[in-house]
């Protein structure tokens, strides 16, 4: 009797992958003849990171969009191998193309989250992918990079990736360059961590303090004027509208109104 074998599943159900997201910074304000020539950099120092991280590019599912790539990475990917080698590899790669061209400077924002992806008629669906989305487009990661002018590449890791892989001990992975921030894009809220490989972490946090400096003091009686809400993270505290998109750490409760000053 000849055995039937079970249906294989369909190509578009759900699994956990790990995706990642390579954006150029500044990118629309070029001309179309240096897009032409970032866009094929970009592909170039992505293509020379992996291959120098043990990572196989031809498997991964890209899905290009000029100025950024979006790819799932294959389920048998090493997280620690792209947080770890392949974020190193790639600055030093951009690094090194930028200092050796006389193009257009390439700097990059990068995201990385894991989690459910599907494959969709125009892509990919799932929460992984639209968060991926949101964190390559937030607001802190996008202050960083424009206030250390210095930096090549400035990557935001999911907090789900930073509690399960950089926090777990993974060699060359150190919890302590990474800073927490909340973002908040569109109809999406979350934290994650930022890293910017050859600064350290204080430097991220005087970049992003710099970029949520409250009001002046003559805006104080000012009609419509949002309340600040201040957080504190590693014993620096920084403050922001509650309106506004950056918050750093943990909330700061206000002080009671028995605490102020008697006049």
């Amino acid at each position: 009797m000849k055995k039937i074998s079970p249906p294989r599943p369909p190509a578009s159900l759900p699994r956990r992958r790990l995706c990642l997201a390579a954006d150029v910074e500044q990118y629309g304000g070029l001309d179309t003849r240096t897009q032409s020539a970032v866009q094929s950099q970009l592909v170039r120092t992505l293509d020379e990171a992996a291959t120098l991280a043990g990572l196989d590019r031809a498997a991964w599912q890209r899905q290009p969009q000029g100025d950024l790539e979006f790819a799932v990475l294959p389920e048998a990917t090493q997280e620690d191998a792209v947080l770890g080698p392949f974020v190193r590899h790639l600055a030093v790669c951009i690094g090194a193309s930028n200092a050796s061209s006389v193009a257009q400077r390439v700097r990059l924002r990068m995201a990385v989250d894991s989690g459910v992806v599907a494959d969709g008629a125009l892509g990919h669906a799932g929460p992984t992918p639209v968060a991926v989305a949101r964190y390559v487009n937030a607001p802190p990661l996008r202050a960083v990079l424009a206030t250390l002018t210095a930096a090549d590449l400035a990557v935001l890791v999911s907090d789900r990736l930073y509690q399960d892989v950089v926090q777990s001990g993974r060699p060359g992975l150190d919890p302590a360059q990474y800073v927490r921030v909340h973002v908040r894009v569109k109809e999406f809220g979350g934290y994650g961590w930022i890293h910017v490989p050859g600064h350290a972490p204080d430097n991220v946090r005087l970049a992003l303090a710099k970029t949520s400096e409250p009001k002046s003091t003559s805006d104080v009686g000012a009609p419509n004027r949002t309340a600040l809400s201040q957080y504190v993270h590693q014993g620096a505290a920084v403050g922001r509208d509650v309106g506004g998109d950056l918050i750093v750490g943990l909330p700061v409760p206000p002080p009671s109104s028995d605490s102020w000053p008697a006049r």
